[in-house]
C-alpha cells in the first residue's frame, strides 16, 4: 500500500497480536501511537496490545498503558478493563488487580472469573478466593457460571478438607451446572486429588459430553491414588470410544506402565509407543517423546531409549535431561558424561539444575574429579543456579564420595539457601568418612540455628552412633524422639527399628528388648534380627533362640540369622537341626541360608553334608561368585581338592575371592606349582592381586619348598604391585626361608623387618627351629615369645619337643617347671574322620569309642606288619 491509513495499521497490529508476534505488535503500536493520533481512539487496539503485554509478562509497560488509557478515558470500556485485570492477574500483581476490580463494572461474571483466577493461580490466600466466591453468590449479580465453579473447585482441591468441595458440588447440582463438561472435569479432579476415587468416578460417569480432559482427569486420579490397574482399564476403554488420547493422556499412562510388573509393563509400554507412532501429532510432540525415553530407561532399555532420542525431530532440555539421568540411573556413567559433552558442544544448550543434579552422581561413581570440578565452576559462573540448593547438595555428595571432604565442606558453606537436605548431606558425608568430631560439631551448629531434624537426620545420627558405638548418644537421640513425637507417623517403623539395631550393636540388650516390646505393642512391623544379633554378639545363643522362637510370621531372614548364630558359636548340630526344621515347614532355603550353613560342614568335617549343600545350589540355580568361592574353599578345607578344582575350572567369572580360595586350597594341600599357575593366570587376566592373594601364594610356595619363586613374588609386592608388605606376608617369607633350611637368613629377616615382628612371625621361626634342630636359636626365639605371650602353651610345647629331640632333658625339665609355675596345661589332642556319613571323634587317652576293640585290633595288625617290613628291609 502506498499510504496505509490508520485502519490498516490497526488491522496489522491486531493480526500480530493474534499470531503471537507480541514484540512486533508492541513495537508497531508504539510507532503508530506517535505518528497517527487516530490510533488512540480505538478500544479494540488497546485491548489487543494489553494482551500482548500479558503474554510477555511486561508489567511495567502494562502499568504505563493503564495510566495512558485512564487518561484517554478508555478505562470504562469493558474490553480494556478486562484486559488490564487479566494482565495484573496473570502477572501475579494481585493487589492492583483487586483495586482495579473495585473501580470497574463488575456485573459481568468474566470480570469476577479473572479476579478469582488471579487469586487461585497466585496460591497466596486460598481462603480469600472462597470469600470472593461467597460474596459473588450472596449478591446473586452476576451469577457464577461453569468457569467460576471450575476455578473455585481447583482451590477446594488444594484445601485440607473436603467439606467446601462437597458444598460446592451441592451448589452445582442445585443450579443445574453438573451437566457442564468443564464443571464435571473439575469435580472429578477435585475428588481424585482428595483420594475419593469412587466419587471421582461417579462424577466422571455422569458427564454427558466427555472430552479428553474428562478422561485425563479420572485416569490421573486413579493413578495418583495407586489404583494402577483401574487407571489402565480406563485407558483401554477410552481407546474403544470416539475420544482420542492426547499428549496429556500418554504422559499420564506411561508412568503407570513403568510401575507394573517388569514384563507386563514393558509390553504395554511398547503397545502405547506403537499407538503414538500411528498418530502424527503425538509423535511430533516433544513431551510425549520425552516420556517414552524415560519409560524405556526405567526398564533399563538404554539402546531403545537412545534410538528414540536420536530420531526425535526436535529435542529440548527436558529431552537431554531425561536421557542423561536415565543413563546415570542405569550405571552407564560414561555415556551420561558423553551425552553431557554433546549437549554443550554440539547442541549449544545450556544445562539447568536438573542436568547438573543428574550428572554429578555419575562423576562421583567414576571418581572423575576433573569433570565434577568443571560442573562446579559452571555452577559458580551462573548466579541463577546458586539459588537452587539441590545443585549445592549434589556437589557436597559428589566431593564426599570422591573423598575430598575439605571441598565438600567448603561447598556446603557456600550454599546460599541451605535447606535440611543440605545439612543431611553434609552430616551423612562426615559420618560415612569417619569424621566423628566434625560430625558432632556440625550437628550442634544445625541445632543452634534452630533447624529441626527430620527422619533422615535421625537415621544418619543413629547410623553414626552405631558406627562409633556411642551408647550414650543413642539414648540422647531416643529421648529426643520421644520428646518431639518424631517417632509418630509413617517413619516410626524405620526409626524404631534403627534405634533397636543401634542398642543391639552397642550390646545393650536390655534397652534393645524394651524398644522391641514397645514396637510390638504398637503393632508396628518390627525386625527381630537386631535382637538376635545382639544376643549372638554376646555369645548368648540360648537367648537368641528364645527371641527367635517368638516369631510367628517367619520369613527366611531370621532363620538364616539363627543358623549363622549357631554356626559362629560352634553349635553345628543345632544349626543343622534348625536347617532341617526350616525345610520341614515347607520353606525353601535361599543362597544366604546355604552360606550360613556352610561353616557347619567345616566344623563337622563332613564332606557328605558339603556335597548335599552343593547339590542343592546346583538344583536351585544359585549362581554367585561369593557362594561358589565359599564352596571351593570348604572342599579344599575338607580334603577334596579335586572337587574344589572342578568348581574353579567350571566357573566362567573368576574374581579375586575365587582366585584366592583356589590358591589357598592348593597351598594347604602342598600343591605349590598349581597355586603358582593360578596366580600367573590371574595376572594375565589383568586382575590385580590384593594382600590376601599374595599371602596365600607365599604360603603355597612355603609348603611346597619353592624358595626362589616365593622370594621373587615377595620382591614384586612393592616394585610391581605398588603395595607395602604386611606382617602376615613377612611371616610367610620367614616360614618360606625356614622351611627351606635357611634359618639364619630367616632370623636376620625378622630383625630387619620395617615393622616390629609379632607373635605370628616369631612363632613361625620357632617352628622352623624345631624342624631343623636349631636348639640355640630356638631358645632365643622361645624366650622372646615367652615375654610376648606368656600364656600360649603351644610355644612351651614346641620348645620342650626341640630340647627332647636333642636329648637335652634338663631343658625339658626347665620348660615343664615353667609351665607348672604359670599353671599352663596342654589341651588333649583331638582328631576326627567321617566314615559312612558318620563323624568319629578321637581324643588323646580316650577309650570311649564303641568300636574301640576292633580299632585296636586293626592297629596291632598294622604294627606287626610294619615291624615285619622293617626286619625284611634290614636283612
Amino acid at each position: 500500500m502506498a499510504e496505509p491509513n490508520a485502519k490498516s495499521w490497526i488491522t496489522i497490529i491486531n493480526g500480530f497480536c493474534r499470531d503471537g508476534l507480541h514484540k512486533e505488535a508492541l513495537s508497531l503500536f508504539a510507532h503508530e501511537l506517535q505518528s497517527s493520533p487516530s490510533v488512540r481512539h480505538n478500544h479494540q487496539l488497546f485491548s489487543a496490545v494489553l494482551k500482548s503485554c500479558t503474554s510477555l509478562a511486561d508489567i511495567l509497560l502494562g502499568k504505563a498503558l493503564h495510566g495512558y488509557v485512564t487518561k484517554l478515558g478508555h478505562i470504562s470500556c469493558q474490553a480494556v478493563s478486562k484486559a488490564l485485570l487479566n494482565l495484573y492477574a496473570k502477572c501475579g500483581v494481585i493487589d492492583d488487580c483487586y483495586k482495579l476490580f473495585g473501580q470497574v463494572d463488575n456485573t459481568d461474571p468474566v470480570t469476577w472469573n479473572i479476579l478469582l483466577s488471579g487469586f487461585a493461580c497466585s496460591h497466596v490466600d486460598d481462603a480469600r478466593v472462597m470469600n470472593l466466591f461467597y460474596n459473588m453468590h450472596v449478591r446473586d449479580q452476576p451469577k457464577p457460571n461453569s468457569v467460576t465453579v471450575a476455578i473455585v473447585l481447583s482451590v477446594c482441591a488444594r484445601l485440607g478438607g473436603i467439606f467446601a468441595g462437597k458444598s460446592l458440588h451441592a451448589y452445582v447440582i442445585k443450579f443445574g451446572l453438573e451437566r457442564h463438561t468443564l464443571v464435571g472435569n473439575s469435580l472429578t479432579s477435585m475428588y481424585a486429588k482428595r483420594g475419593l476415587v469412587h466419587e471421582a468416578y461417579s462424577v466422571f460417569d455422569s458427564i454427558e459430553d466427555k472430552d479428553v480432559v474428562s478422561w485425563n482427569a479420572v485416569i490421573s486420579g486413579f493413578s495418583e491414588n495407586k489404583l494402577l490397574g483401574d487407571a489402565f482399564r480406563l485407558f483401554s476403554w477410552m481407546l474403544t470410544g470416539p475420544i482420542k488420547p492426547n499428549y496429556a493422556t500418554i504422559l499420564n499412562i506411561l508412568p503407570i506402565c513403568a510401575s507394573l510388573d517388569a514384563d507386563v509393563g514393558y509390553f504395554f509400554g511398547r503397545e502405547i509407543h506403537c499407538y503414538v507412532l500411528r498418530r502424527a501429532e503425538l509423535i511430533a510432540d516433544v513431551s510425549v517423546c520425552n516420556a517414552l525415553v524415560s519409560f524405556y530407561l526405567r526398564f533399563g532399555r538404554t539402546e531403545e531409549a537412545e534410538l528414540l532420542f536420536r530420531r526425535m525431530k526436535s529435542r529440548d532440555l527436558v529431552s537431554w535431561n531425561a536421557i542423561i539421568a536415565g543413563y546415570a540411573l542405569n550405571d552407564e556413567w560414561l555415556k551420561a558424561l558423553n551425552l553431557f559433552c554433546e549437549l554443550i558442544t554440539k547442541e549449544m544448550i545450556w544445562p539447568d539444575s536438573v542436568t547438573l543434579v543428574s550428572l554429578l552422581p555419575a562423576c562421583a561413581c567414576l571418581k572423575n574429579l576433573k569433570v565434577g570440578k568443571e560442573i562446579h565452576g559452571y555452577f559458580l559462573r551462573h548466579p541463577y543456579l546458586e539459588e537452587d540448593a539441590a545443585v549445592g547438595n549434589a556437589l557436597v555428595s559428589f566431593y564426599a564420595k570422591c573423598s575430598d571432604m575439605e571441598a565438600a565442606y567448603r561447598t556446603f558453606l557456600m550454599i546460599c539457601r541451605r535447606d535440611l537436605i543440605s545439612w543431611n548431606s553434609m552430616l551423612d558425608a562426615f559420618s560415612e568418612s569417619g569424621y566423628n568430631s566434625q560430625f558432632l560439631n556440625l550437628l550442634n551448629c544445625m541445632l543452634m540455628e534452630g533447624i529441626r531434624p527430620d527422619s533422615i537426620t535421625i537415621l544418619t545420627i543413629i547410623h553414626f552412633c552405631t558406627t562409633v558405638l556411642r551408647e550414650g548418644m543413642v539414648k540422647e537421640t531416643h529421648g529426643y524422639l520421644i520428646k518431639t513425637d518424631l517417632l509418630l507417623g509413617d517413619t516410626e517403623h524405620n526409626i524404631g527399628n534403627a534405634i533397636l539395631d543401634a542398642y543391639a550393636k552397642c550390646r545393650n540388650i536390655k534397652y534393645a528388648f524394651n524398644v522391641f516390646q514397645s514396637l510390638l505393642e504398637k503393632r508396628i512391623l518390627v525386625t527381630f534380627n537386631p535382637v538376635i544379633s545382639g544376643y549372638a554378639n554376646r555369645g548368648s545363643a540360648d537367648e537368641a533362640f528364645m527371641t527367635f522362637s517368638r516369631i510367628y510370621a517367619r520369613d527366611l531372614t531370621p532363620w538364616n540369622l539363627m543358623i549363622r548364630v549357631y554356626a559362629e558359636n560352634d553349635f553345628p548340630n543345632q544349626a543343622l537341626s534348625l536347617f532341617l526344621k526350616l525345610q520341614a515347614q515347607g520353606m525353601k532355603p535361599d543362597a544366604v541360608t546355604i552360606m550360613s550353613l556352610l561353616p557347619v560342614c567345616s566344623q563337622m568335617a563332613s564332606v557328605h553334608l558339603l556335597r548335599q549343600c552343593h547339590g542343592y545350589v546346583i538344583r536351585a540355580c544359585f549362581d554367585g561368585v561369593r557362594l561358589n568361592g565359599a564352596l571351593l574353599h570348604l572342599y579344599a578345607k575338607c580334603g577334596s581338592i579335586f572337587s574344589a578344582s572342578k568348581i574353579f575350572q567350571g566357573h566362567p567369572q573368576k574374581d579375586v575371592v575365587m582366585l584366592t580360595a583356589m590358591i589357598g586350597g592348593y597351598a594347604m594341600h602342598g600343591m605349590g606349582k598349581a597355586a603358582l599357575k593360578v596366580f600367573s593366570d590371574m595376572l594375565e587376566l589383568g586382575v590385580n592381586p590384593d594382600h590376601v592373594v599374595i599371602t596365600a601364594v607365599l604360603s603355597a610356595c612355603s609348603h611346597a619348598g619353592l624358595v626362589d619363586e616365593g622370594l621373587e613374588i615377595f620382591r614384586s609386592i612393592e616394585k610391581v604391585q605398588g603395595i607395602k608388605p604386611t606382617p602376615e606376608q613377612y611371616a610367610s617369607l620367614v616360614d618360606l626361608l625356614a622351611r627351606g633350611g635357611q634359618i639364619s637368613d630367616a632370623y636376620s629377616l625378622v630383625n630387619r623387618m620395617p615393622v616390629e615382628a609379632d607373635c605370628n612371625v616369631w612363632g613361625t621361626l620357632l617352628g622352623a627351629c624345631r624342624i631343623h634342630h636349631e636348639v640355640e636359636l630356638g631358645r632365643v626365639v622361645a624366650n622372646r615369645l615367652f615375654e610376648m605371650e606368656a600364656d600360649n602353651i603351644g610355644n612351651y610345647v614346641v620348645m620342650s619337643n626341640l630340647y627332647a629331640a636333642d636329648a637335652r632333658w634338663d631343658g625339658v625339665v626347665e620348660i615343664r617347671k615353667l609351665m607348672k609355675t604359670r599353671d599352663l596345661k596342654k589341651p588333649a589332642a583331638c582328631s576326627w574322620i567321617e566314615v559312612e556319613r558318620k563323624n568319629n571323634a578321637f581324643m588323646a587317652g580316650d577309650y570311649s569309642h564303641p568300636r574301640r576293640d576292633m580299632i585296636y585290633w586293626v592297629l596291632s595288625i598294622l604294627d606287626e606288619q610294619i615291624k615285619d617290613q622293617v626286619t625284611i628291609s634290614e636283612i
